[in-house]
């Protein structure tokens, strides 16, 4: 028995169309938000070029470090770093380079920035990849468990400990707990280093070298996991909090599932999307790294790097330094926003 079509399209066909524009709307979104990092990135292209030279003064000078005293010599220092060419001619020569990997050369060092930043990032990676990662676990169980427990003796005392731990200034939290565990105050014995990322008696293997690192790092890592997992914990449990009254949790009860289940399945679910969309931001400032931290416990990371630059000055190290930590943080935005349209469809319109 043939069935008869209406307006010639198949009922398949109709089926299938809402899907197709479910595609192509996410198709627009993501292009919407490419070309939105696109021009973020521009933007901060400009902002890196002009930054460091709209500042009064010589910047032959200041960067010389006054050691350049006779006009032929500021000359000289001018057209070997191009500061002699025509302000537009300085930034289309920038933007190439820059495409190219080529950041200049530290005035202090005298070697590539680019071969810096990439022998600094990886201490980075470690401090902060890894006391994001460990604040992002604990936060956001202890977030649903405050939420889910409400007004209990758990989510009272840590909801109270989260927000003590999150006014505190990282550097000073820092500092306290480099008094009591690396210190040893009294006859209290000192458990950790002061600081640095190695020890000048560590073995020469390459276990004991990486014991030696993480023990370095043990100290710097807890205090950025106690700062950090205090914003997690408050997210998720707001976010917990604003599905608990929602009528398909009722729902799931009355089918016959068990709390828990009712919790893990249905309500944290929808509850990660905010955490996930901090989750994501807060990575993209793994590359430029917690500088006050970095400079606490000595770390020779890009934080610890910067702050030297800005004390030279030392020009084009700072001006790498800023288009990695830039370009990182706009990478991640990117990344929160396509996971959070394929996430939640609701916010594609």
């Amino acid at each position: 028995m043939s069935v008869a079509v209406v307006g010639g399209e198949t009922p398949a066909a109709e089926a299938s169309a809402p899907r197709s524009r479910g595609r192509k709307s996410y198709g627009r979104y993501v292009g919407g938000k490419f070309l939105g990092s696109l021009g973020s990135l521009v933007f901060m292209l400009v902002v890196n070029f002009f930054l460091f030279r709209v500042l009064p003064g010589d910047p032959a000078r200041v960067l010389g470090r006054g050691r350049l005293s006779t006009p032929e010599q500021v000359a000289e220092y001018n057209k070997t770093h191009g500061l002699d060419q025509p302000l537009v001619q300085q930034f289309f020569t920038f933007l190439k380079n820059t495409f190219t990997g080529d950041l200049g050369i530290s005035i202090k060092y005298n070697i590539p920035v680019s071969q810096m930043i990439l022998d600094r990032m990886w201490p980075t990676l470690l401090l902060v990849g890894t006391s994001t990662l460990l604040s992002t676990l604990i936060g956001i169980w202890m977030g649903i468990n405050q939420a889910w427990k409400r007004n209990s003796f758990f989510d009272r005392s840590t909801t109270g400990g989260a927000l003590v731990l999150y006014s505190m200034p990282e550097w000073w939290l820092g500092l306290v707990l480099i008094a009591v565990l690396a210190v040893g105050p009294g006859p209290l014995p000192s458990l950790f280093p002061t600081g640095g990322l190695h020890s000048t008696d560590a073995g020469s293997g390459a276990i004991a070298q990486g014991l030696d690192m993480a023990w370095h790092l043990a100290l710097p890592v807890f205090t950025l996991t106690l700062a950090y997992l205090a914003e997690y914990s408050l997210i998720m449990r707001a976010s917990v909090l604003d599905e608990v009254g929602e009528d398909y949790l009722t729902t799931a009860r009355a089918k016959g599932l068990r709390d828990i289940q009712v919790r893990n399945r249905h309500a944290v679910r929808n509850a990660l999307l905010p955490a996930t969309t901090v989750v994501a931001l807060n990575l993209g400032f793994v590359v430029s790294g917690a500088i006050t931290i970095e400079k606490v416990f000595s770390i020779p990371g890009l934080g610890l790097l910067a702050n030297d630059a800005l004390e030279g000055p030392d020009f084009w190290v700072l001006q790498g330094t800023f288009l990695v930590a830039s370009g990182a943080v706009i990478f991640a935005n990117l990344a929160a926003n396509l996971l959070y349209g394929l996430l939640d469809p609701r916010v594609r319109t």
